[in-house]
């Protein structure tokens, strides 16, 4: 009870640091951001059909149904293959939850609607899966590392560097503000380590019950 109270009060002072941090790239770094690399973001259009969110998560359910199908045919899947599809199906609930729920509840703008007219700020309950806060991307990218993150703690430093070049690449092709790629990495990763937490906690009931499951 301690240790999950502690972890709750972690969770809340990083979200607050994420808020400010979202508040104030909002309102100093967004825009100037943006414009710095909008010419540069011509360059990378075709790496973001390549790395579009349909392929990454047709990538996660190819993987979610090899494992599947390794279980029926094997009689068993591995620790890791585990770990990579509750990494895939984490990844995959967060996104659907961030394109379908929260990007209409802020209804933020993306860089390209803002520098054709729109107003950059949110707009409750008025935008799409379209939008842009917070970044789907990174919510998928985030989720899944998170798990990893939890489950093995020698993957946080590998996956934070990837996180970090995932971002940079986000920024500097101008798919999304430096505010939606900051609240998208601390969704998803927030998301990935609840999934994590999950899954080991149903794993030691399993193990004290009928001894390590197959």
């Amino acid at each position: 009870m301690k240790r999950l109270s502690v972890l709750i009060l972690i969770w809340a002072l990083s979200f607050a640091a994420c808020a400010a941090l979202v508040a104030f790239s909002i309102v100093y770094l967004d825009v100037p951001t943006a414009l710095h690399f909008w010419k540069a973001a011509r360059l990378l259009s075709p790496l973001g059909q390549a790395l579009g969110a349909a392929v990454l998560l047709s990538v996660e359910s190819t993987v979610i149904l090899y494992v599947v199908l390794a279980r029926l045919v094997r009689g068993y899947i591995s620790v890791f293959g585990k770990t990579l599809a509750v990494a895939c199906v984490a990844s995959m609930c967060a996104y659907a939850i961030n394109d379908h729920v929260l990007k209409i509840f802020f209804g933020f703008p993306s860089p390209t609607e803002v520098f054709r007219g729109a107003r950059h700020g949110f707009n409750f309950w008025t935008g799409s899966d379209h939008g842009s806060f917070p970044s789907g991307h990174m919510v998928l990218a985030g989720a899944f590392a998170g798990v990893f993150m939890r489950l093995y703690k020698s993957s946080i430093w590998p996956l934070s560097a990837l996180l970090l070049l995932a971002a940079v690449l986000l920024l500097v092709g101008d798919w999304h503000f430096l505010s939606d790629i900051i609240a998208g990495a601390y969704l998803g990763i927030s998301a990935g380590i609840l999934g994590g937490e999950g899954w080991a906690a149903h794993t030691a009931r399993s193990n004290e019950r009928e001894g390590p499951i197959r």
